[in-house]
């Protein structure tokens, strides 16, 4: 009973904090809103004629095949770097020499622009899926190497010493000493790595396919058709949002249920 309590104050919790993101987003809503009443439905249409032909354009079944291409691309490269840059940066964190070895390689890495790496993945691999996959984990892959590294450079010896002398079961230690505390280094950087790989995926696709989110905003920039690019905006953003607050930031919060202190 204690714990169902307990995890219905969670759950109530996370709802009522989400107000803070609905009152953020609806202000820029409003802000886009005035915007399109100063400039006019040709330049910039407003919140409810966008999501009018997002609605009309997954009526019409032209939305999803598109975001699922984009979607599938997103997952592969985003899941490289996810796994390569967390199992890499813990090994390296582990190592002062390897942490300062690798500092300045990982500063070059953020450092170099996208669009460079877009460039020689054409050059590299052509016109196909294989460039948006790679663009998106050379692009990821330092952000979350950082965090990781950093992670596990910051442990703090004095409770791995504790641990140690009581003498705790190694699940223990991974469960209640090591995960949480690399956790709160891992999530912001899967996070911005997860904001990162959209703007790289359709960036690619804009310049480089002929299918995805990125083709379709190539046609409609042809066309003219402000109305229809903001719709694909929205559409991306929405999925971002969508995988953010539904699947990453409730992990988060059960990685880091320790923050709150013990349940009652």
């Amino acid at each position: 009973m204690t714990r169902l309590r307990g995890a219905l104050a969670a759950t109530l919790g996370y709802l009522w904090s989400g107000w803070g993101a609905v009152t953020s987003v609806l202000m820029f809503c409003a802000l886009w809103e005035y915007g399109a009443r100063i400039h006019g439905d040709l330049v910039l249409p407003g919140p409810v004629a966008t999501l009018r032909r997002l609605a009309e354009m997954f009526d019409s079944g032209l939305a999803v095949p598109e975001l699922a291409i984009s979607a599938r691309r997103t997952l592969y490269g985003l899941g490289l770097a996810l796994a390569a840059g967390s199992t890499l940066g813990l090994l390296a964190g582990r190592s002062l020499t390897t942490a300062m070895v690798s500092r300045p390689l990982v500063t070059l890495l953020l450092g170099m622009p996208p669009i460079a790496w877009l460039v020689l993945a054409m050059l590299w691999f052509g016109m196909g899926d294989a460039t948006p996959v790679f663009t998106v984990l050379v692009a990821c892959f330092p952000i979350v190497f950082a965090g990781a590294m950093q992670g596990a450079r910051t442990l703090d010896n004095r409770l791995r010493n504790v641990a140690r002398a009581y003498r705790l079961p190694w699940h223990m230690l991974l469960t209640d000493l090591y995960l949480p505390h690399v956790a709160s280094y891992l999530f912001p950087s899967w996070i911005t790595a997860l904001g990162t790989s959209w703007k790289v995926v359709v960036m690619a696709e804009l310049l480089t396919t002929a299918d995805g989110v990125g083709a379709a905003l190539a046609v409609s920039r042809s066309q003219l058709d402000t109305a229809t690019s903001l719709g694909w905006i929205v559409a991306v953003l929405g999925l971002l949002l969508g995988v953010e607050y539904l699947l990453l930031e409730p992990l988060k919060r059960r990685v880091e249920r320790w923050r709150s202190g013990p349940a009652a």
